[in-house]
């Protein structure tokens, strides 16, 4: 998935697979990398596949596909969903308006199943549907000081983006760039670079060494800073569960006609509550993805993911909860033994900025 495997390798990458995509785990002890970026800023190369619209119905088409209203100004994303006829997660998404075409961020490996079935639902719409993945790269730029490391470095007489998901086209050495103001998925300040795959050498470079200094960090730390965050994620929270459970208010519209899954969506919000909701748990020691969550003798839920945090130096978890659940003594299974977890409120650690997808219930 890397577009610049050799430049990642010659900082000292290492690298691991996620769906079939080589990806930067680390460049070496993690978790300092991790408080570099809390307390400055940090590069990452970020893995999405990528879809472009375009044609004249390209707005309404994607509009009428995915749970958040599509922007019409150029300039403008936003972040949304696709749902099955039951409401669970089929993937997430973000929709930039590029002007002539709408560019698609998704998890990787589901641009060209995504485009293959847009491409099969056009019927007389004026779209045409491509996967153009392997076209650009794209970097992240996260932590406190993220602001004034791109505007470093941001060429062309503009200012960086002020609202989350805008973007300003400019460059960056000779390589033409978007820059999108992101939805702070870190709990910091947060910024995406896209540019041209051919440019991407360039543009990682520029953003480590040029202007202010920046740490390149991989995906290891990106999981433990979105885990602090409290930000839900595709491949551990998002897939297959109705939105309503994750406090996803961000991503929906309901204002909104139909789309698939928007009925049962809308339901659970008029009921007032959903049966589900994803809560930060402090356990005593480190529970593996799937562990059980008890109180007392009861099961009330599971760990969705897990991992040691670099700011608090103690274990923190996501669980999916019965939504009374009272977790005042609650306990997670780690190694056939359960141990204390003490429920505490999201974020676990306050950074420079709060993640869109905090949960809200």
């Amino acid at each position: 998935m890397t577009v610049i495997p050799d430049v990642h390798e010659a900082h000292g990458a290492r690298f691991r697979e996620v769906d079939g995509r080589r990806v930067v785990d680390h460049y070496g002890r993690p978790e300092r990398t991790g408080r570099a970026v809390r307390n400055g800023v940090g590069v990452i190369e970020t893995r999405y596949g990528v879809v472009a619209v375009t044609g004249n119905d390209r707005v309404d088409f994607v509009d009428n596909a995915v749970s958040n209203a599509v922007p019409a100004n150029d300039g403008q994303g936003v972040y949304a969903l696709l749902l099955d006829p039951q409401g669970g997660i089929e993937t997430d998404l973000y929709v930039y308006n590029a002007g002539e075409r709408l560019l698609c961020f998704t998890p990787p490996g589901h641009a060209a199943p995504l485009a293959e079935e847009w491409r099969e639902k056009t019927f007389i719409q004026d779209v045409t549907i491509e996967a153009i993945t392997a076209e650009l790269g794209v970097f992240g730029v996260h932590g406190p000081t993220a602001t004034e490391k791109v505007a470093s470095v941001l060429h062309g007489g503009i200012g960086t983006p002020d609202d989350r998901l805008s973007f300003v086209r400019g460059s960056m050495g000779e390589a033409g760039v978007s820059v999108v103001r992101t939805d702070d998925l870190t709990g910091e300040e947060g910024y995406e670079v896209v540019c041209a795959a051919e440019d991407a050498d360039e543009v990682f470079d520029t953003l480590l060494t040029r202007g202010n200094n920046a740490v390149p960090f991989g995906y290891r730390t990106w999981e433990a800073l979105t885990l602090e965050a409290g930000t839900p994620l595709f491949e551990t929270e998002l897939e297959g569960t109705v939105p309503n459970v994750l406090g996803v208010r961000n991503a929906l519209d309901f204002s909104k006609g139909c789309y698939v899954g928007q009925e049962v969506v809308s339901k659970i919000e008029n009921q007032g509550r959903p049966s589900r909701r994803l809560v930060g748990l402090v356990p005593d020691a480190l529970p593996d993805a799937g562990a059980a969550v008890h109180v007392g003798d009861g099961h009330v839920g599971e760990v969705t993911r897990a991992a040691a945090s670099p700011i608090r130096e103690e274990p923190l978890a996501l669980a999916l909860v019965g939504y009374e659940a009272d977790l005042s003594d609650a306990t997670v299974r780690v190694d056939g033994e359960d141990v204390p977890a003490n429920h505490e409120e999201l974020p676990f650690v306050e950074g420079s900025a709060r993640s869109a997808r905090l949960p809200t219930y």
